[in-house]
């Protein structure tokens, strides 16, 4: 009978596992299509900017402002929302935010200026910056070490899917029914997800972290050298692909001559490539460690082959065809995307889970600010210059930004565990 008894107890123990685990990937699916919606929201000022620079008589430099305000609300918002993570969950924080920034959203159909326009985006900031934040705490809570860098990869690429539909829907939108309405449908899309949200994720599930961890203040946080090997790698890759999202439809329009309508065919076709290379990111981390290798090992060899690719990018504005500029952004932003995925889950590889809400605030923060001086410092060069040291900048950071990762977070000189402690 004992016998019966431990086999009926283990039958039990493998299906609750088993349930645990297929709730865990159907959340994942709502968060990836979260960031699906957020980038289409988001992605709607950069796909409608040609038409926006021609009705408020907007310079490069002036778009550049509107564009870096976003990343000045976000850079206000991030460690508040990484301490309201922390402290009530990932349920009603993120009910929270996604209410925010779509309300926000929808502010964008009652612009009158561009400083309107602006004051939308940096509002629309404070309230996004819970969503990467949120999703990260949540998939870092739900899945086992070995699984998140997959996991990671399908939420950020999420972002690129919602990149890549915001071009056609945002083009045929404008089209038929201008610019307002092309702002409250994606903010109805935030608000219609919020429901089934909060009702499906339920109760905040049991931490896969050991329980009482003690808490850690900022000032803590910031003596860590992990804390400034996230923060500076997120510096520096961040504004890359914030530059492919915003700029490439006005770079397509102004610099290689195409229509609206040409950009809403063709314009989708990297930032497809770029979901590619964030999905690939996560699914390498795992077959390499599944293989033997460290998560040291694995996290440089992939990110600084990445980032090689990534260097591509300076080729852009000097070659001849749509074809082949087309191809080499796929290339480019593809790379990035593969980078970014191991700079999400480096979080996860270098803090505890009851820290990693207010350690992704700070490397948040740090993004955030790149995100709000880059565009500027970008509208600035083309305005004075052209796309060429733009494009130049953009290939280096993402080698700059894994440098950084690597020399300043001396955790990783230590973190040699083979393919189950971490991916």
């Amino acid at each position: 009978m004992p016998h019966a008894e431990e086999i009926i107890q283990t039958e039990s123990g493998q299906a609750l596992e088993r349930s645990r685990r297929a709730r865990a990937w159907l959340i994942l699916c709502l968060l990836f299509f979260l960031t699906v919606i957020m980038f289409i929201a988001r992605l709607a000022l950069s796909v409608m900017a040609p038409v926006l620079r021609t009705v408020f008589h907007l310079t490069n430099a002036a778009y550049g402002r509107i564009v870096s305000a976003l990343g000045f609300g976000m850079m206000t918002g991030e460690f508040p929302m990484g301490y309201l993570m922390d402290r009530l969950g990932a349920r009603l924080g993120l009910t929270a935010a996604i209410a925010w920034w779509s309300t926000a959203t929808a502010s964008f159909a009652l612009a009158g200026s561009g400083l309107s326009l602006g004051l939308s985006q940096y509002w629309k900031g404070t309230g996004e910056c819970g969503t990467y934040t949120g999703g990260v705490k949540t998939i870092t809570r739900l899945f086992e070490k070995k699984d998140r860098t997959l996991a990671i990869g399908i939420f950020n690429g999420g972002s690129v899917i919602g990149a890549t539909l915001a071009v056609p829907v945002m083009v045929y939108l404008l089209q038929h029914y201008g610019f307002r309405v092309a702002f409250i449908v994606p903010a109805i899309a935030g608000f219609l997800w919020i429901p089934t949200w909060y009702f499906m994720y339920g109760k905040e599930p049991k931490s896969t972290a050991p329980a009482g961890q003690p808490s850690i203040s900022a000032r803590e946080l910031l003596s860590n050298s992990s804390t400034w090997a996230v923060i500076l790698c997120r510096f520096f890759v961040g504004p890359v692909m914030q530059f492919y999202w915003y700029w490439t439809p006005i770079y397509l329009f102004s610099a290689r001559h195409m229509t609206m309508v040409q950009i809403g065919i063709v314009a989708w076709i990297p930032f497809l490539m770029g979901d590619v290379g964030g999905i690939a990111g996560g699914w390498a981390a795992g077959a390499m460690i599944r293989r033997g290798f460290s998560v040291r090992n694995t996290r440089r060899i992939l990110m600084y082959g990445s980032a090689l690719v990534c260097l591509l990018s300076l080729g852009v504005p000097f070659l001849r065809g749509i074809g082949l500029v087309m191809t080499l952004l796929s290339v480019t932003i593809a790379a990035d995307n593969f980078l970014s995925a191991h700079m999400f889950a480096a979080v996860t590889d270098l803090f505890p889970e009851h820290q990693v809400g207010r350690a992704a605030g700070l490397m948040g923060i740090a993004g955030d600010l790149s995100g709000a001086l880059f565009p500027l410092l970008t509208g600035i060069l083309i305005d004075r210059f052209s796309y060429t040291p733009v494009f130049l900048l953009v290939g280096l950071m993402p080698l700059a930004g894994t440098f950084a990762l690597f020399a300043v977070g001396r955790k990783y000189r230590t973190l040699d565990q083979p393919a189950t402690a971490a991916a």
